[in-house]
């Protein structure tokens, strides 16, 4: 992904978030719901009911960047929480992208699934 790069700010918006809204609606919600600015530089990350979308809002000083994630198969692992933000970390944050459980990593899951035996 081409991204914010390490040591940044991550904030993860707990609960569902309605995917239909745009880089508008989610600095909003950024404001209004996690008490951040959207400006900030910080990367803050937005799931759907149906958990296997994200989207990401950063802003690199320019302007604010999109990114949005279909996942083909399985759901973002994601905290049981309603309301609120949790802070991660960069590598945190690219384990979320990649759909690995950034909560409990199973470092073999990929070499499994591309056929490569672990021992």
């Amino acid at each position: 992904m081409i991204g914010p790069g390490t040591g940044v700010r991550v904030y993860l918006a707990c609960g569902v978030t309605d995917m239909r809204k745009g880089i508008a609606g989610l600095a909003a919600l950024t404001q209004d719901v996690l008490r951040q600015k959207p400006t900030s530089g910080a990367v803050f990350a937005f799931r759907g009911r149906r958990g296997d979308r994200i989207k990401l809002l950063f802003w690199d000083g320019q302007g604010f960047c999109l990114y949005y994630k279909v996942l083909e198969r399985g759901r973002f692992p994601w905290p049981n929480a309603q309301d609120g933000a949790m802070r991660l970390t960069s590598a945190q944050l690219a384990m979320l992208w990649e759909g690995i459980d950034w909560r409990r990593p199973d470092w073999g899951a990929r070499l499994r699934a591309r056929g490569v035996i672990v021992r």
